[in-house]
C-alpha cells in the first residue's frame, strides 16, 4: 500500500469529505480547514467526550463554499444542508456547521435567519459553540495560528468593511472575542492529566 493510501486510510470520514470538496477546489480554505481542526485537537482536555464532534465540527465548518454545493451563496447553510442530505451527519455537527462563528448575523445580513434557525438551531452546548468559534476565530486562511483580533481585521480587509461579510464581522467581533475568551479562561482551568 503506498504512503499516500495509508494516510488516507487513517483520516476519518468527516476528513475525507472536507478533502473531497475543498483540497482541490479550493486549496486555500482546505488548509484553514484543517489548521481549524487541528487547533481543536488542542482542546480536548477542556471538551473531553465530544473531542470528535469538535473535530468533525472544525474540519468540515467552511465545506459550504466548495462550488458545486454553492446553493444559497451562504456557506454554513449550505454546508449544514450538504452534510446532513447528502451524508446523514450527526444533527450537532450539522448544527454547529450552520451556526458556526455567529452565522446568525450573517443570516440576518442576507435575509436567511429565519431558514437558518428553522433548519438549523443553535446548539445549546454552549462550550462546544465557544469552541468552534475560537478554532475559526484563531486560525488564519493559510491554516497558521493566529489571533482574534487579527482575524476579524483580515477578515474585513479581505472583503471589505461594506460588504455582507464585513458588516456582519463586525457586529459579530464582540461575541467573537467573548467566545475566544471564554475558551481561552477554560483552557487556563483545566487540570493537567
Amino acid at each position: 500500500m503506498s504512503s499516500e493510501l495509508r494516510l488516507e486510510a487513517r483520516l476519518t470520514r468527516e476528513q475525507l469529505i472536507a478533502q473531497h470538496e475543498l483540497a482541490g477546489p479550493l486549496p486555500r480554505r482546505w488548509a484553514h480547514s484543517q489548521g481549524v481542526a487541528a487547533r481543536a485537537g488542542t482542546l480536548a482536555e477542556i471538551v473531553g467526550d465530544r473531542a470528535a464532534l469538535i473535530n468533525s465540527a472544525a474540519v468540515l465548518h467552511d465545506v459550504g463554499y466548495a462550488p458545486r454545493l454553492v446553493v444559497t451563496g451562504f456557506h454554513p447553510l449550505d454546508g449544514a444542508r450538504f452534510l446532513r442530505d447528502e451524508h446523514g451527519v450527526d444533527e450537532r455537527v450539522t448544527r454547529l456547521v450552520a451556526n458556526h462563528s455567529f452565522a446568525l448575523l450573517e443570516a440576518e445580513e442576507r435575509g436567511l435567519r429565519e431558514v437558518l434557525e428553522a433548519e438549523f438551531p443553535l446548539l445549546e452546548d454552549q462550550l462546544l459553540v465557544d469552541a468552534l468559534v475560537y478554532c475559526d476565530m484563531t486560525t488564519t486562511p493559510d491554516g497558521e495560528p493566529t489571533t482574534a483580533p487579527e482575524r476579524v481585521a483580515e477578515i474585513v480587509s479581505r472583503y471589505g468593511a461594506d460588504s455582507i461579510v464585513g458588516r456582519f464581522i463586525r457586529r459579530a467581533e464582540p461575541e467573537i472575542y467573548a467566545a475566544v475568551a471564554r475558551v481561552e479562561a477554560a483552557m487556563g482551568n483545566a487540570q493537567p492529566r
